[in-house]
């Protein structure tokens, strides 16, 4: 892999759920345990395709607590499949979230690239929520950038001013690392920034829980690994 260009570069931001966080794994073992108890069963590309669908619709609204927007997605799923979901249900996604599983090559990872860079994360969550995360990650972040902070969710470009502003730093000292083209690469890239596409679907030909967007990253790796390689280079001894 040929190693990326970063002279200049003071920082890196990060996108948590989906590029550092298994989201879909955990929605998915919510959803699943939801809709059984209720009879009901679907595909897990269906039930990603739908969440990923009523999630951006809601959060396009005004703006509300991803807590409340979580508990949104839950009740238009059931409209939508026919089923009516009890209060705990409502809650299930917001409550299970600080249980969703780190990706197994983010610690590493964060942990090398912080000796070169300083780190933050944009995230469309809440305060609350990303708490529950954070401990979980095993970095320290320069900064954290809460859609609750901001009032707005990505793809608006209110978490990547907020972010130059508390890093006090210029576009092209900052590159962006993100998983979804739609909530990520495609905001930042159209703001100037310089990017690096996390595909973590490299092997499927479906976008997942993010709906599809036409966007093209400076730089595409599989992981987070491949983050680090392409931006530090290969580990002594690779």
């Amino acid at each position: 892999m040929t190693t990326m260009d970063t002279q200049g570069v003071q920082a890196l931001t990060f996108d948590c759920y989906g590029t550092l966080v298994d989201w879909e794994s955990g929605i998915l073992s919510t959803l699943r345990r939801v809709l059984a108890a209720h009879g009901l069963e679907r595909e897990d590309s269906e039930l990603l395709e739908i969440f990923g669908k009523l999630e951006s619709r809601i959060q396009a609204t005004a703006f509300g607590p991803y807590r409340d927007v979580l508990a949104a997605v839950m009740s238009s799923l059931g409209s939508q499949l026919d089923f009516s979901p009890s209060a705990d249900e409502r809650t299930a996604l917001a409550d299970e979230l600080g249980t969703w599983p780190v990706f197994e090559d983010t610690r590493e990872a964060l942990e090398r690239l912080a000796q070169r860079f300083r780190l933050a994360v944009l995230s469309n969550i809440d305060d609350e929520l990303f708490a529950q995360t954070e401990a979980t990650l095993g970095a320290t972040f320069d900064t954290v950038v809460t859609a609750q902070q901001v009032e707005s969710y990505k793809p608006a470009p209110a978490h990547f001013e907020e972010g130059l502003r508390r890093l006090s730093l210029e576009r092209g000292e900052v590159i962006h690392v993100a998983q979804s083209l739609f909530h990520d690469i495609a905001p930042a890239t159209a703001l100037g920034w310089r990017t690096v596409w996390v595909r973590r679907r490299a092997t499927s030909s479906s976008t997942g829980v993010t709906p599809p967007a036409q966007a093209s990253a400076d730089h595409v790796v599989d992981d987070l690994t491949g983050a680090a390689e392409l931006m530090l280079g290969p580990l002594h001894g690779e």
